[in-house]
This record gives C-alpha cells, structure tokens and sequence, in this order.
C-alpha cells in the first residue's frame, strides 16, 4: 500500500483552498520563527542590560571604597549596594577576584543580577555586592508575549482572508471558463469561452480552449454536413430505384428488393433527420394535441399485422412543440414495441404533475436491466436478446430520445411487466 507524502492536501480539495492553507502554514511557521527569535534576542539584550547595570553600580562602589582609609565591611551604601567581607560567589583556594563576578538571584521581591567586585583596602580585601533588578525586563517580555499570543493568530487569520480573497479573485476568470464549458454541448459548439483582459495563463488558457472549440466545431460541422448531404443525395436514386421496381414484373426477387430498399430509405430519413437534430435546426413549434398524434400513429399499419395494438389515452394532453418530431417519436416507440412484442402492444397517455406521460409496453422478452442506456445510443442492436428485431436499424430509439429531449423531456426504460416499458415525459403546454 502506498503512503501519502507528508504535506500534501487532500485531492478533494479545491485549489482556491489548497493555496489559503498553504499560504497560512507558511506564513504561520515563519511568524513563529520571527517571534521566537525575537523574544529570544529581545530577552538577551535585556539581560545582558540589566548585568551591566550591576556591573556598573559595583564598579562605582569599588571605586569610592578604594579611596576610603577603612573598609566599612557590612556597610549598605544604597539599597542595592552591599560591602562584605567574603564574596558568596568565593571559591576555595581563589583569594582574590580581578573582575566582577555575575550571576542572577531570585528573591522573594523579585529577580535580580548580582555584580561581585573585590577592593583591596587597608584592611584587607572586601567585596562589593551590587544588584539591578530583572523586572523592569520581564515586565516588557511580558508585554511582548501579550501581543504576541493573540496577535500571530489574528494576523494568520487576516492572511488566510486575503489569501482566499485574493486566490478567489484570480481563478474567478477560471470559473467563468469552466462555467461556460459546462454549457457548452454538441449543438452549442458556435459559443466561446471568455477570454480575460490580462496577458497571463489563464488568458492563454482561454485562448487555447477557444482554439480547441474551433477546430471541434469545424469537424462536427463537416460531418454533419457529410451526413446530411449523402442522406439528401441518396433520396433520388432510391425513389428512381422504387419506381423502376414497383413497375416491374412481380416476383419473387422483386418484392425482396422492394423489402430492403424499404429499409434503406428508413436509414436514409433516419440520417437525415439525426443530422437536422445535431445540427440544432429550428422546427417549427406549436401547441400539439398529443393524444391525437398517437392515436393516429399508433393506428397505423406496420410489417406485423398479427401484433395487436392497444390505446389507453387521456384527453386534453397538450404539448408545445413540432408535430413533425413528436409524430417521429411516437412512431419510432410504437415500431420499436411492435418488432418486439410477443402478441400485444399497449401504448398509455396520461397527464401528471404538468408533464405528459407516454408510455410503450411490448409482452416480449424484455431489455436487461445492464442495457437500458445502451439501447439509445446510434446503432444499437441487442440482437442476442431480442431476435425479433429484424428491421430495425438501431437509430429508432437514438432519435425518440433526442426529440424528447429537444422537447424538454426525457426517455427511458422504466421496470414493468416481463417485457419492456419505455417512457417519455414531455412538458405540458401552458
């Protein structure tokens, strides 16, 4: 197993806030190196300070004890400057001191440094005891650790702010990006990210993207056109080729070819109408009586003539849209349960929650569970599963799904009876 590396955020975390901690872990460790040096040097200074003061102060009492003819051993010559006759810093065997001794006292009136410095008088050596007291000292590092203590923790937290202020403020021309991208989609390849004003590499960022936007709708304009073109170019041979045909002799050959051009022409209008959809072409729209349109094309003739088709349709089911597309797509949902189906067709029209419900059941064996959003891309065949499929083209359902999408609607298999039940739900006029 592998061991993440120390310092490293989470992956989940956006980038926006990655950087506000990483910039207050930084500027945190660097407040308290600074804060630390500078109690310790501030400390040091103080100290050493309040040490030359003693030393000072010892220094001058020698000086005024060197010119007197008695050594006033014991004698206070101020409340911090004290004439013994023994240091309290002696050392065996040491019976002189050439320069003040320093060490530091605490007391129960406060901390203090003591200077000791030895006089040679007339009546021996004497030793002068001088203090200065630390407080004054401990009193500004004191200070010191006050504003310290809650002011690192509000400066970090002024800093995280800009931080995420400022990060916020820079990738902001990154959302607008992204946010665009989102919207974008295969018909939408005309639209362009924004490009901001500075020259720096989110701006490129946006150029490049932009660039890539081009050369994608170049390529999908091309093979929409290719599309549509060899769709439209196709018609006319193949409505030469069935009048040719149908003015033949009849035979046996005959009819088979009649079969298959059938087909070919399906494909044809299929492609054609797949490339007007990804084209984004207008159609035109208008308040449908869908209850009449699937009547009407759930009525009509098709190859099974044995496969009986039954209606359940509410009245009043209005939906705003082009008669031609939703005709199509109920055709297509029809055709699709009838090659299908063991014996039987139900095709069901109701209204709920403002939407129009059209749903399509067959008695056939049914879509598995693992392939109900694969029947809807373009050329599917689940012909392993449903060997009755023997004329379609695998483009039906690719083409009910984007009406109704078109629409503001959507389609899919829904769980019912042993066969396959598909759905469509479309917005209600008004």
């Amino acid at each position: 197993m592998g061991i993440p590396c120390a310092g490293r955020f989470p992956p989940r975390l956006s980038v926006r806030l990655r950087t506000t901690l990483a910039t207050t872990a930084i500027v945190a460790v660097a407040l308290g190196i600074a804060a630390a040096v500078l109690v310790g040097v501030l400390q040091a200074n103080l100290q050493g300070s309040v040490t030359a003061e003693a030393v000072r102060r010892a220094e001058q009492a020698a000086a005024l004890l060197a010119a007197e003819p008695a050594a006033p051993v014991g004698a206070v010559i101020d409340p911090d400057v004290l004439v013994t006759g023994a240091p309290v810093h002696a050392v065996p065997g040491v019976a002189t001191v050439d320069e003040p001794v320093t060490r530091q006292e605490r007391t129960p009136s406060g901390s203090y440094m003591l200077a000791t410095e030895a006089v040679a008088t007339e009546d021996g050596l004497v030793y002068v005891r001088a203090r200065a007291s630390l407080e004054p000292a401990m009193a500004a590092l004191n200070a010191l650790r006050a504003v310290l203590i809650p002011g690192v923790p509000a400066l970090l937290a002024l800093v995280a702010g800009l931080t995420w202020l400022a990060v916020g403020r820079a990738l902001s021309p990154v959302s607008a990006i992204r946010a665009e991208l989102a919207d974008i989609a295969a018909t939408d390849l005309h639209r362009r990210v924004p490009v901001p004003r500075a020259r720096d590499e989110i701006a490129q960022l946006a150029k490049t993207t932009n660039r890539t936007l081009d050369r994608l709708e170049h390529a999908v304009g091309r093979h929409q056109r290719f599309v549509a073109d060899a769709a439209h170019e196709l018609r006319s041979p193949l409505a030469i080729l069935r009048t040719r045909l149908e003015t033949a002799p009849p035979q046996p050959l005959t009819r088979e070819a009649l079969t298959d051009l059938d087909r070919i022409q399906r494909l044809t209008a299929d492609l054609l109408l797949l490339a007007r959809l990804d084209a984004d072409e207008p159609a035109a729209a208008e308040e449908v009586d869908l209850g009449q349109v699937t009547a009407e094309e759930a009525t009509l003739a098709r190859p099974r003539p044995e496969i009986r088709v039954d209606l359940r349709i509410a009245s009043g089911v209005v939906v705003h849209g082009s008669p031609d597309h939703l005709r199509r797509l109920i055709a297509n949902l029809v055709d699709n349960a009838v090659r299908h189906a063991g014996s039987a067709v139900l095709v069901r029209l109701t209204r709920r929650d403002g939407q129009a419900v059209l749903d399509v059941e067959d008695d056939g064996p049914g879509i598995p569970r693992e392939h109900r959003e694969a029947v809807f891309d373009r050329f599917t065949r689940l012909d392993e599963a449903r060997d009755r499929d023997a004329g379609g083209s695998g483009l039906g359902l690719a083409i009910a799904r984007d009406v109704a999408v078109r629409h503001g609607g959507t389609l899919a298999v829904v769980a019912g009876p042993p066969g396959a039940r598909l759905r469509a739900r479309l917005p209600c006029a008004g």
